[in-house]
């Protein structure tokens, strides 16, 4: 009888990769995180919803107000991934974020702010909010925003945050304890800002660094999530970036690579499949999950690195 039932459960395993249907992971719990940045209305062919646990739309930012308008496209977006079990956040800053913010989460207006996030985030049915505010916006107004956007969204959503490590002393254990979970920018170590610079953007180097450093700062591996690129840099080149699906679109191999040696002389870096799946592995290992800037920029298939990071994850065994 135990020959016949481990020919069955084969049976279903086989059946299950054939017919493309997802496999439960080692651990059910690992987060896949994907931000979303693009037309909310045609996002078909963008986003699999079968490979990501959240879905980040980046960014729905207020006016100068506080006030949120319309999202085109964004409730139908929410009612799909709900299809897939698939929760969704509003990211809300950005790495170019208005710099009013700086007014809107100071102490005489944050109150009022937090009030029209929350409505933004009942409007559109979202579960949570995710806060990418960097540099000069992480003010000393910061800490108490945080701590009222969470008495606000909490129990009934996520509240989670994008951290860079060179921003890490803005932010105290407090504050870092109101947050669900971070996921950690671990990628823009260098860039075109840096051409003199030139090199690997997101080496693995960075990754292991990166969560020993927030693991210091008193987080536990759980609340973490290991940020990983789809996207690449040009050095003393005419192409400053581009796109992970450009790249193996335009040459051929290069979903194996993670440099390249341009027709103009430059030099291009960026995160290949072996990259992506050693670093998918040390956030099995290290923290409780990933993080993709961004779905849009990926390909489809067995090239894609959504579909490489998910492989990972259903193949490991600690």
């Amino acid at each position: 009888m135990r020959t016949i039932g481990t020919l069955i459960l084969l049976l279903c395993i086989f059946t299950a990769i054939v017919e493309g249907v997802p496999l439960q992971s080692a651990d059910p719990d690992f987060r896949i995180v994907g931000y979303y940045k693009g037309d909310l209305k045609n996002y078909h062919g963008k986003i699999d919803f079968s490979r990501i646990t959240h879905l980040n739309i980046a960014f729905i930012n207020p006016d100068e107000r506080g006030v949120f308008h319309p999202v085109p496209g964004l409730t139908a977006l929410v009612a799909r991934a709900h299809q897939h079990n698939v929760k969704v956040l509003a990211a809300i800053g950005g790495g170019k974020a208005p710099e009013y913010y700086s007014n809107l989460i100071s102490q005489q207006q944050s109150t009022a702010f937090v009030k029209s996030i929350r409505g933004m985030m009942d409007n559109y049915g979202l579960d949570g909010i995710d806060v990418d505010l960097e540099g000069s916006l992480i003010t000393a107004d910061y800490a108490n925003f945080i701590r009222k956007l969470s008495r606000a969204i909490k129990p009934s959503g996520l509240l989670t945050v994008a951290v860079a490590s060179n921003n890490a002393s803005k932010l105290d254990s407090a504050t870092l304890s109101e947050f669900d979970f971070v996921n950690i920018m671990s990628y823009d170590k260098t860039g075109p800002w840096r051409p003199n610079d030139a090199g690997q953007h997101a080496p693995y180097t960075m990754a292991v660094e990166d969560l020993v450093f927030w693991k210091s700062k008193g987080l536990s591996r759980r609340k973490l999530n290991l940020g990983l690129p789809f996207y690449g840099y040009g050095f003393n080149s005419s192409i400053s970036s581009m796109s992970y699906s450009k790249i193996i679109n335009t040459y051929p191999g290069a979903d194996r690579k993670d440099e390249l040696k341009l027709d103009d002389g430059g030099m291009l870096y960026y995160n290949g499949i072996p990259l992506i799946q050693r670093k998918t592995t040390l956030a099995l290992e290290e923290a409780g999950g990933v993080m993709v800037w961004q779905l849009a920029q990926d390909t489809v298939g067995k090239k894609s690195l959504l579909y490489n990071i998910k492989h990972v994850i259903q193949n490991y065994r600690p």
